[in-house]
């Protein structure tokens, strides 16, 4: 699952360079195969997401490749094919699929040109959490809230978090995606960079077409084979898409979102959802707080972020969730936030913290919340993956070592970032600005 939108492709990426972004909010009543959000460019979405690994997240991308003779597809595709039957899959079932696949060069310069993909958090959540998408999940939550409401019983998920998964990955189903799935994973199978991990998705995918869940003209999604309303890769799929209306099909593809919306609340369970617990909540934090101590591994009882004066948003006292931290996205100048595990679970749909961010915050907001208080550096722009890549060198050679040089602003290099600042006298908040690099260089 951590499926999809390109979702799948955007979004992983996304995760590593920058913020996924959402699809657009226009919502229309949806045909059986419609534009992914991550489909032809995560439209507006978390452009760069290869879901989740448990979804399918797709690996990084390397060096940039364009395949030089697109008449060896077919080459691939008889060497692929030998490699599908010994894996189990049926000679009907793979020809019957691939009749009239077609090797598509703008499948490959959609995945290569993701990359330099970037949004700031908060222009991420204006799109994201926007009026209009917080409307329509208040709507598509009350025409759907019997089935919501018996999947939360059934899984123990938030009702409203599988609605605001729903709402991001798909525009609640408007943007299920009209690539053809064995034609889009295939094309990225051949084009070679990932060849490994499209073509286990493709057997995958070969094991539902054989399974008798869909058939090949409905098997369609984004371009990087994120399907549904919910955006599963097919390895997510065969693992937790479950049968919630009874009749006999595990269907995510169809305008019905049961199937979906169950198979999403199953996958949070299996990824260890915890019950009750909120995926986090805004707070403000005292002044002369230690930023040092903000960040995802920092982990400490709710009892002691009270103990230093760290209040929710609106001054009542935290709620005791169990282990939390203080994460704040836009440094000392934006919003902070209160997580707790389940903020982690949601990573495993897609590990953007903007993406997480959007998905609890939309929740909040389908439930009746109100909008984030806190402000934002509106004024900073976001960094290129280039620069970020320049940032993690110049740490590097500055003695505070980010680990790797990938372009990605997770754990290691926010570390990396604060043990730099406290350095230099400046608060540590791991923030990766346009200003921190230029102090570096």
């Amino acid at each position: 699952m951590r499926a999809g939108w390109i979702v799948a492709i955007l979004a992983t990426m996304c995760a590593q360079m920058s913020w996924a972004l959402a699809p657009t909010e226009t919502v229309r009543p949806a045909p059986r195969a419609t534009i992914s959000p991550n489909g032809a460019a995560t439209v507006l979405a978390v452009a760069l997401s290869p879901r989740p690994q448990a979804r399918g997240r797709v690996p990084q991308q390397t060096v940039p490749f364009v395949a030089s003779n697109p008449g060896g597809f077919a080459a691939w595709q008889a060497g692929f094919r030998a490699r599908a039957l010994r894996a189990g899959i049926t000679a009907q079932t793979f020809d019957t699929a691939f009749a009239g696949a077609q090797f598509l060069p703008r499948i490959v310069e959609l995945d290569q040109n993701q990359s330099e993909f970037t949004k700031q958090i908060w222009d991420y959540l204006d799109t994201a959490v926007s009026e209009s998408r917080v409307r329509n999940g208040k709507r598509y939550f009350a025409e759907h809230q019997r089935v919501l409401e018996r999947v939360e019983r059934q899984y123990g998920v938030k009702a409203e978090i599988v609605a605001a998964i729903w709402g991001l990955e798909s525009a609640y189903g408007s943007m299920r995606g009209n690539s053809r799935v064995i034609d889009a994973m295939a094309s990225l199978a051949f084009e070679g960079r990932r060849r490994a991990y499209f073509e286990t998705e493709l057997i995958a995918a070969l094991r539902i077409l054989q399974s008798g869940d869909t058939v090949p003209a409905r098997m369609t999604g984004s371009w990087a084979g994120a399907m549904g309303h919910t955006q599963f890769m097919p390895t997510s799929y065969l693992a937790h898409a479950v049968d919630a209306t009874g009749d006999g099909r595990r269907d995510i593809w169809g305008d019905s979102p049961t199937d979906a919306l169950a198979s999403t609340a199953n996958y949070l369970k299996a990824s260890g959802w915890v019950t009750g617990q909120p995926w986090g909540m805004e707070v403000t934090l005292p002044r002369g707080f230690d930023y040092a101590q903000t960040g995802e591994r920092t982990k400490r009882p709710v009892r002691y972020w009270a103990s230093l004066g760290v209040r929710l948003a609106n001054g009542a006292a935290i709620p005791d969730h169990g282990q939390s931290s203080i994460l704040v996205p836009a440094g000392s100048k934006g919003a902070a936030f209160v997580i707790f595990d389940n903020f982690h679970v949601i990573e495993t749909y897609n590990p953007a913290d903007a993406y997480v961010i959007g998905v609890g915050h939309l929740a909040d907001r389908i439930a009746g919340g109100g909008p984030i208080r806190g402000s934002w550096p509106r004024g900073d722009r976001a960094l290129s993956l280039s620069e970020k890549i320049q940032l993690q060198h110049s740490l590097e050679r500055a003695g505070f070592s980010p680990g790797k040089f990938d372009g990605i602003i997770g754990p290691n290099t926010i570390n990396a970032i604060q043990r730099y600042q406290a350095s230099i006298g400046v608060t540590p908040d791991g923030y990766a600005s346009a200003r921190l690099l230029e102090r570096l260089r």
